[in-house]
């Protein structure tokens, strides 16, 4: 009877709560809860519950009782245990939108809003393209045969650039195919399922290039200067920011653009002087035109009162004096083009930083936003792109490679991972599409393309890993009728770019994710980095009174 009671005052105080009774009515029933499950309840548990008496303590006491002895005396603690965030980080942490992730931070997610979400389709231009050009261009490649030669072919590269292949993106008014982040991901699938050093050459300009950034962040003259050319494949973009001090921190770039005046053109401008050190970046060896990230200063303050401008991005030509394409890298025996670059003493003016100097100090922001998106379109394409071809080659290695007179794939150690092969390969294309609909509709979820590329990236290795167990030594013996080998040869170069998983998995789902899709923890923060003493108190007492409401009603 002592335990029903209990319960029957635990379900009354949550009706009050969930009623947003008066403060005296909710805690006095809170107290009787407390009281009567101590008589009963192991001490530990009756900790918790007088921890839970506090949240709605939070809640309901009267607003400046709150303030002056709990919110006032608690900022300085927090503001301790809160390193500050420097521009950079809050940059990061703002990037993108909240989409669907802040649903399921809510604690009760809107089912029929994921539902809702209209399903992509191609328009007949996208589907003709996928048809006619991808299709050629995968006739004409052999991977093969790539891989023997360590490139693509020179005819490969024409025909890529005179299809538009490196321009799916670009608005048709700059003479690119304008096509839909869905129809992007569609073209780089098809040719991940055939050679993924053909995908991972159209990745490129089609993700984080200078196209991207110049369209979003460029000025008039820039795009009606680029655009057009990186359009028609007159230049070949690569983005350099990983370096040898800098990778998964990419923020403490140690590359240095000094603001001076110099030659340019001959004459003489105020502009930057630039040193840098990058690598691993991909189609670097090939590139005509460099995007570049940097630290921007300005000792002599020649341009500004500060010293430190900021990350900056700038287009820098690979025949600007000073500029050196080193030796290829060797990624794990792939032939896309991947090597080093460096600068000494470069010297451009200011209006060759994207988008002018109103773009100084502002690259950060450019990349994280560009990343963003960028990042639940590639690699998850390539994954799934994968995924398809383990389901075809793999699954049909399965129905005819006989052993003890029967095809392996009746035998139920081979069904089970090509059960495995065949439902990681149907989700995979489910996110994919479900995000590619979000990018189109307009949103920028960078926590749900950080989600997608992580995840996709993560199957694909466990999915062609699979498909290796099955196929045994003609997956491992490497020619031109092996076609799941130089897939898994891939695997980690999918893991590691465009933010190594751990790091992925790490600071961007968890971290940023569950600050930005959380309904009151970046508010707390904000009120945190608060100047004025009582709007701090008064913005951390509404954070928190909100919080501790929202986890009371979630338990």
């Amino acid at each position: 009877m002592i335990l029903i009671g209990l319960l029957l005052l635990l379900l009354a105080t949550l009706w009050l709560l969930e009623q947003r009774q008066p403060a005296p009515i909710l805690l006095a029933g809170l107290a009787g809860f407390l009281w009567l499950a101590s008589t009963i309840l192991p001490a530990l548990l009756t900790q918790v519950l007088v921890t839970l008496l506090g949240l709605a303590a939070l809640v309901t006491l009267a607003g400046n009782l709150r303030r002056n002895w709990l919110i006032k005396p608690l900022l300085p603690l927090l503001r301790k245990q809160l390193p500050a965030l420097s521009k950079t980080e809050q940059e990061a942490l703002d990037a993108g939108t909240v989409w669907w992730d802040g649903e399921l931070f809510s604690g009760q997610p809107d089912w029929q809003k994921l539902l809702a979400q209209p399903a992509p389709v191609l328009s007949e231009a996208e589907q003709a393209f996928l048809d006619g050009p991808v299709e050629e261009l995968c006739q004409r490649v052999n991977e093969w045969q790539v891989h023997q030669r360590g490139n693509l072919t020179q005819a490969t590269w024409s025909y890529m650039k005179k299809q538009g292949v490196f321009a799916l993106g670009i608005p048709l008014e700059y003479g690119g195919l304008g096509f839909s982040a869905y129809a992007h991901s569609c073209v780089v699938m098809k040719i991940a399922s055939h050679s993924v050093t053909a995908a991972v050459t159209v990745m490129v300009p089609n993700s984080l290039g200078p196209a991207e950034l110049l369209l979003k962040y460029g000025s008039d003259e820039q795009k009606e200067h680029w655009l057009p050319r990186l359009a028609q494949g007159e230049e070949i973009p690569c983005f350099a920011l990983t370096g040898p001090i800098a990778g998964s921190d990419a923020g403490a770039i140690p590359d240095l653009g000094v603001v001076c005046q110099g030659d340019y053109d001959g004459k003489q401008q105020l502009g930057v002087r630039l040193t840098f050190s990058k690598r691993y970046i991909t189609l670097g060896p090939v590139a005509t035109v460099i995007g570049l990230a940097f630290k921007m200063v300005d000792p002599d303050q020649l341009f500004s009162d500060q010293t430190d401008l900021g990350i900056t991005v700038i287009l820098v030509p690979a025949d600007t004096p000073g500029v050196r394409q080193g030796d290829r890298h060797n990624p794990l025996d792939q032939a896309f083009q991947n090597g080093p670059l460096y600068g000494q003493d470069v010297f451009l003016p200011l209006s060759a930083i994207i988008g002018g100097e109103s773009g100084i100090g502002h690259g950060w922001r450019m990349v994280v936003e560009c990343l963003a998106e960028g990042r639940g379109i590639s690699l998850p394409a390539l994954a799934t792109g994968s995924g398809k071809v383990a389901s075809r080659f793999t699954g049909a290695y399965a129905r005819i490679r006989e052993q003890f007179n029967t095809p392996i794939g009746k035998f139920e150690g081979i069904a089970e991972p090509l059960g495995r092969i065949a439902g990681q390969t149907y989700m995979m294309d489910a996110a994919r599409r479900l995000t590619c609909a979000g990018l189109d509709q307009g949103e920028k979820p960078a926590v749900v393309t950080a989600i997608l590329k992580y995840h996709l990236t993560e199957t694909m290795r466990s999915t062609i890993n699979d498909a290796m167990d099955i196929q045994g030594g003609s997956g491992i013996m490497l020619g031109p009728r092996n076609l799941i080998g130089p897939i898994y040869q891939a695997v980690p170069v999918a893991i590691t770019v465009e933010g190594a998983n751990i790091l992925t998995r790490n600071l961007i789902i968890f971290g940023q994710g569950a600050v930005r899709a959380h309904p009151w923890l970046l508010q707390e923060m904000a009120a945190l980095s608060e100047t004025d003493p009582q709007l701090a108190i008064d913005k951390l007492d509404a954070a928190l009174t909100g919080h501790a409401g929202y986890f009371i009603r979630n338990l």
